[in-house]
């Protein structure tokens, strides 16, 4: 039995929850308005795939493949991005909310978030080289054993990271976000000098 392949099928409003999204590979596809949640990808590639105004919270994704993979608009609570198929690997995310999802030992050099929710996300042992966070919430996002060397955190807020645990060389900040270097310390600084 051969595997299934669509190309440049667009999906709208399909409520995927139920009855999941069948098993194979998807190539240009567009899906807006969709819902994804609880849903099993696993085993499942998407490639050069876009998705609009979709849930995806609590997917299961074992094993799936997203290959330049553009979200916008999207809710992708509690992701296990860790556990994906490591081939081809690049995600595009734009004005997403991904809280408590985990990236842990994902290599996501030069990847780019935009204008996104990354609450409480695991970045521990990434490759965030040169990867861009414009105007992001990373509030108790976990960066330990990090390599962030040339990432762009001078929009983003609500960050700690520890100089110690990270590879941070070359990375940039402002005088506003650089506090968030300094959390550990216990130090108090004061803006209005």
């Amino acid at each position: 039995m051969s595997e299934l392949f669509i190309e440049e099928k667009t999906y709208k409003k399909k409520d995927f929850s139920k009855n999941g999204l069948e098993k194979g590979e998807y190539e240009l596809c567009t899906f807006t308005n969709c819902n994804f949640s609880n849903s099993d990808l696993s085993k499942i590639r998407f490639i050069d795939c876009e998705f609009y105004d979709c849930n995806l919270s609590s997917a299961h994704i074992l094993q799936t493949g997203f290959q330049n993979v553009r979200f916008k608009d999207c809710k992708m609570l509690g992701l296990p991005f860790d556990k994906c198929n490591d081939f081809g690997f690049l995600i595009k995310v734009d004005k997403c909310l991904l809280n408590h999802s985990s990236f842990f030992k994902r290599n996501l050099s030069k990847l780019s978030f935009n204008k996104s929710k990354l609450q409480e996300v695991d970045f521990t042992a990434c490759d965030l080289s040169a990867s861009v966070f414009n105007e992001c919430d990373l509030q108790n996002a976990i960066f330990k054993n990090t390599d962030l060397q040339n990432a762009d955190f001078r929009s983003s807020y609500n960050f700690t990271i520890d100089p110690e645990n990270n590879k941070i060389k070359g990375a940039k900040f402002t005088l506003s976000t650089v506090v968030g270097l300094l959390t550990k310390y216990n130090i108090k600084i004061d803006p209005n000098i």
